[in-house]
């Protein structure tokens, strides 16, 4: 059985990533051998630390969670100082997340990150674009677009974008990174939602909106890879709710040449690897020799 996958010239061993802001090389690492896993991905790097909202920042909701965080981190210097070394010693490919509030904050730390040992840097383009008023890169195919085409610049590494699904045509968001250039598309990052506390008749967050993630998600993430599937040629990581290796199949079915796993991880540290061992146990049961034949016989 041949689980490998190349992902835009790079080589991953199984089609299992963590997903960005769930995982953490340390504190993830008393838990599994991360060399185990196709490749990690990093949280949110940007060109200077950030804070982060205030508290309360995470609630759990029915079928998953809400969590307004704020991308939280140390900055590139730090990351590269402090996080990208004990890395490098796991072996397993470094997809580094990319957060900025502007294009030139964007480029600045892929150019930065060009410069290490990173495999890919995958771009977030759901942050809000302190330029237009606060609207997210993501949401405007223009405004994704010139985000893609100005990292492509300066970026020597593949270039991932990742899509939010807080649109109306994710397709048409989709064609216009791989027209800029993208090498890969990720999707999808977290729907938009809220919970109120009745009892106290104020939000849950502090932010009073958050990002919804988990298991509640998935059909909808599923639905939108089926989509870019249709409208792209560049190779996919899905991501959305996967908690099981049948949910992971179920991406790779809709058009995922890989799949990231995060909130599962929050739940259960070792959902990665767990991940992993069902999926191969699937593809035991289901006859299948290798990734692209999941994707086949959907398709058939």
């Amino acid at each position: 059985m041949d689980l490998s996958v190349d992902f835009a010239g790079v080589l991953l061993k199984n089609p299992i990533t963590t997903a960005s802001g769930t995982f953490s090389a340390r504190e993830s690492g008393e838990f599994y051998d991360i060399s185990e896993l196709g490749a990690v991905i990093t949280k949110g790097v940007a060109s200077e630390p950030w804070s982060g909202n205030p508290t309360p920042r995470i609630a759990e909701v029915y079928g998953g969670m809400l969590n307004a965080v704020g991308l939280q981190n140390p900055g590139v210097e730090a990351f590269i100082k402090e996080e990208l070394p004990y890395l490098k010693q796991t072996g397993t490919p470094v997809i580094a997340n990319v957060a900025g509030r502007t294009v030139e904050e964007y480029c600045s730390v892929a150019e930065r990150l060009s410069e290490t040992e990173v495999a890919m840097m995958e771009i977030n383009i759901s942050c809000p674009n302190v330029k237009e008023g606060g609207i997210g890169f993501g949401t405007d195919p223009k405004m994704a677009a010139a985000v893609t085409k100005a990292v492509k610049k300066v970026s020597r590494k593949p270039v991932i974008i990742k899509l939010t699904p807080n649109v109306t045509d994710i397709a048409e968001i989709a064609r216009a990174v791989e027209a800029e250039g993208a090498d890969g598309i990720s999707l999808i990052n977290t729907l938009l939602g809220m919970k109120i506390d009745v009892q106290r008749k104020k939000p849950v967050l502090a932010n009073i909106m958050g990002g919804f993630s988990g298991p509640a998600v998935k059909p909808v993430a599923v639905r939108m890879v089926y989509q870019v599937r249709r409208a792209v040629q560049v190779p996919i990581i899905g991501l959305g709710g996967i908690m099981t290796g049948e949910d992971a199949a179920e991406f790779i079915m809709a058009g995922a040449d890989a799949v990231s796993v995060g909130t599962a991880a929050l739940v259960n540290p070792t959902a990665p690897v767990d991940i992993l061992r069902e999926l191969k146990q699937y593809m035991r049961e289901q006859g299948f020799k290798t990734i692209g034949e999941i994707h086949e016989a959907f398709m058939k």
